[in-house]
This record gives C-alpha cells, sequence and structure tokens, in this order.
C-alpha cells in the first residue's frame, strides 16, 4: 500500500502527515508513506485544494484534515 499526502506543507498539510503516520503506526500498516510537494504533481491527482490523501493513486480525502477515524476506515 502507498499513501500520498498532497499539499505544499502549509500547517493543515502537516497535520495530516502526523495523522496519517500515527493511524498508520496504530494498525501496524506496512505501507510506504510519500509527502508530494510539487503543484504541478499534485494538479496531475485533480486536487484542487490540499491537503489531500491518496491512497495507492486514487484521491480519498480533499481540502480538509482527515480524523483519525475517518482514515481508519480508509485504511482497514
Amino acid at each position: 500500500m502507498k499513501i500520498q499526502i498532497l499539499g505544499t506543507g502549509c500547517p493543515k498539510c502537516e497535520k495530516t502527515t502526523k495523522v496519517v503516520k500515527e493511524v498508520v503506526e496504530e494498525l501496524g500498516i506496512d505501507t510506504e508513506i510519500e509527502k508530494v510537494t510539487d503543484l504541478n504533481e499534485i494538479m496531475t491527482f485533480n486536487v484542487m485544494s490540499t491537503p489531500a490523501v491518496a491512497i495507492d493513486g486514487e484521491v480519498k480525502v480533499a481540502g480538509r484534515v482527515p480524523s483519525a477515524r475517518a482514515l481508519k476506515k480508509l485504511l482497514k
């Protein structure tokens, strides 16, 4: 599994990264976490507002910081 966090590094993007890492660690999932900060690359996901989270190349959350509970549902 590959999780990509799309965002330029704003406080909400950093919070999203923290939540993703905490949930992955809590669930014990073997995954690659990648931060995508390049705007051109973010645009290839058709995301217009960040932060966003993509799982295996598919955007699951966009324009908000996901809750730990919502992420757990997506990752299970």
